[in-house]
């Protein structure tokens, strides 16, 4: 099987295996306990909360592990609001999040939170001259989304995070897909809170992350709950978060490596597909921004992107249509809306991503298959 899927979840390091099984088998406490096993397994749980500090350029003390990226997005996003004061309650967010970004702003809608929805400029960027345009006195939160997961496109946090602090507007990013790809430095950068996951990361699945700058008020989600210092309920799962620590220390200190590793693979990629002649255009090309370098998000003209996804997978390669989160839904993504793409033009949309072990033999299978399918007009319809 040929996996260009990484984007959607990575193989769990050997580093983070081990981690994961040593902790599971000797720090097996828990760690809310007072005796001396939940006193090791707390202690274990401090250096992960010390190291995630460290990984994103925050303080130890603003570090809430959670159970993936999705969690943390909506507990990061509810919690802030909660905190805020009520003349500060109206929240902004863009149309290229992910869902669960979507889902709590959907949910904040009910409880009567006002809730503004974005749009990008042409490049698919938020702007300041855009966030101008929409804040207002009571614009309390922003969360926009550090890299898309679809396009790989970057946002220009650093400059709308100083915008907003010059109107005393918090600033929430979704770091999941950047986390370990993208050097990130909360603190000087001027993020608020962000999330992180620990399954991009080749850490394991139902691991991850809110950091909450020290100093700002929030409120919990659940009442009364008592687990990372009120922000969520449930015994801490320290084998796993031990396993993500492990996982992300190794993906931020070979990162420039496994960027330059990237790289030659996307190069190569389009190489071969301008030389194969094939009808494929790239998102990164349309924008014109700067992209996460292990996501490529293509158009095959004429196809479906779900039926070249099909035609990989019968081909023992794994590609996808995009988030995975969403696979299910009907119509194009929200990501795609964002950019204003027809819905001819968004269903004919496929993404590939790159991970550490991916090889230029792996993608010449890949360009194989996409030559197969031109060269027979398979699948080729008026989509």
């Amino acid at each position: 099987m040929i996996y260009l899927d990484y984007a959607a979840g990575t193989p769990l390091s050997k580093e983070a295996a081990e981690v994961f099984q040593q902790l599971s088998t000797e720090v097996y406490g828990n760690a809310s306990s007072l005796h001396d096993a939940g006193g090791r397994a707390a202690d274990v749980l401090e250096y992960c909360r010390q190291s995630a500090g460290r990984l994103i350029g925050g303080a130890a003390d603003g570090i809430y592990f959670t159970s993936g990226g999705t969690e943390a997005n909506i507990l990061a996003v509810q919690s802030l609001l909660h905190g805020l004061p009520a003349g500060k309650k109206h929240f902004i967010t863009t149309a290229m999040e992910h869902h669960s970004i979507h889902n709590a702003a959907a949910f904040l809608a009910d409880q009567g939170i006002d809730v503004t929805v974005i749009y990008p400029d042409k490049n698919g960027l938020i702007t300041e001259d855009i966030l101008a345009a929409h804040v207002r006195p009571d614009t309390g939160l922003v969360s926009i989304q550090h890299a898309n997961s679809e396009t790989g496109l970057i946002q220009p946090v650093e400059r709308l995070a100083a915008f907003l602090h010059q109107r005393n507007i918090f600033l929430h990013c979704d770091c999941v897909q950047s986390f370990g790809k993208l050097p990130i430095d909360a603190d000087q950068a001027g993020i608020d809170a962000l999330s992180v996951s620990g399954h991009k990361v080749y850490g394991p699945k139902g691991t991850g992350a809110v950091y909450i700058r020290p100093g700002i008020s929030w409120k919990p989600v659940y009442p009364h709950t008592v687990h990372e210092n009120g922000f969520r309920p449930g015994t801490v799962n320290v084998p796993a978060i031990g396993a993500f620590t492990a996982a992300a220390e190794y993906a931020v200190k070979h990162m420039e490596k496994h960027r330059e590793h990237a790289d030659r693979l996307r190069n190569y990629f389009y190489e071969q597909i301008r030389l194969q002649g094939l009808p494929i255009s790239f998102s990164e090309e349309e924008t014109g921004g700067e992209c996460l370098p292990h996501i490529i998000g293509c158009f095959f003209h004429s196809f479906e992107g779900q039926y070249v996804m099909l035609e990989c997978n019968r081909n023992d390669i794994c590609i996808s249509t995009g988030s995975a989160c969403s696979a299910g839904s009907q119509g194009p993504s929200s990501a795609m809306k964002a950019l204003r793409k027809t819905e001819r033009e968004a269903r004919q949309f496929f993404r590939i991503s790159f991970g550490n072990e991916t090889t230029c033999e792996q993608l010449d299978m890949l360009i194989h298959t996409l030559t197969a399918l031109w060269e027979q007009k398979k699948g080729e319809s008026a989509i």
